[in-house]
């Protein structure tokens, strides 16, 4: 796409938000937001060859408290940014029950229904935990979420700021036409090393399991696709790649 052609798109995308800011109010902030941060985003998205509205991938590390944004260019997934996670809670190993103040371990989906631009944290988005996996082993919880401000107990709080670019690439991408993007959430960046270090722990299984799907992106730079069944992770190609 040229450098004309490409601005004449973002301007497009910023005035449809400006309008829908004007007709909606305080419904979408995220509109009011895209339409001041969305520009120099814009700006930086061309630099690294990608393109706001292209479909999105995030990927969390506990340990490193990390949150990478990747953007999809041609077939595979570019690494746009990785940003401080400011606040979260617990310790490593999954989620297992409302109020035990864990951040979830495991590959999660939001639809467009999940992001809240009315979130008393400025903006979040709501990751989809319990997914099926964690329902087959009887956890629970609900609201988990990415958002705003530095404070959390078992989300992750990114802050005002970098909220704004994360929702506002995350909200493009879903209007654009992604059904919904992948959160996928792992304890720690899991190298051969890192998992050496972890034989024993008492969740050294799962997260053998978590390994899998972090392997599968790690080589093919193209998230897998995730079900769940007999109470176990399966991945394969997501249909129309490979």
């Amino acid at each position: 796409m040229g450098k004309r052609l490409l601005k004449r798109v973002v301007l497009g995308f910023v005035l449809c938000l400006a309008t829908l800011a004007a007709v909606n109010g305080d419904e979408d902030r995220a509109a009011k937001v895209a339409l001041r941060v969305g520009p120099t985003l814009s700006e930086n998205l061309e630099g690294a060859g990608l393109s706001m509205g292209s479909p999105v991938f995030i990927r969390v590390f506990k340990e490193e408290r990390e949150l990478e944004l990747w953007l999809k260019k041609g077939d595979l997934y570019q690494l746009f940014r990785t940003y401080p996670i400011a606040a979260m809670s617990g310790e490593l190993g999954p989620k297992l029950a409302e109020g035990d103040r864990q951040a979830p371990e495991g590959f999660y989906f939001v639809p467009s229904s999940a992001m809240n631009p009315r979130s008393a944290f400025h903006l979040s988005f709501n990751i989809g935990y319990p997914n099926a996996y964690d329902r087959a082993h009887g956890r629970t919880g609900t609201f988990i979420m990415v958002h705003g401000d530095r404070q959390s107990i078992g989300c992750f709080a990114m802050t005002d700021e970098k909220i704004e670019e994360i929702y506002t690439l995350c909200n493009a991408a879903l209007k654009n036409g992604q059904p919904f993007f992948r959160v996928h959430c792992f304890p720690f960046r899991m190298s051969v090393e890192r998992m050496k270090r972890a034989e024993g722990h008492r969740w050294e299984s799962f997260w053998k399991e978590l390994q899998s799907g972090y392997d599968w992106f790690e080589e093919k730079k193209v998230p897998p696709n995730v079900e769940v069944r007999e109470k176990r992770y399966q991945f394969g190609p997501i249909r129309g790649e490979s």
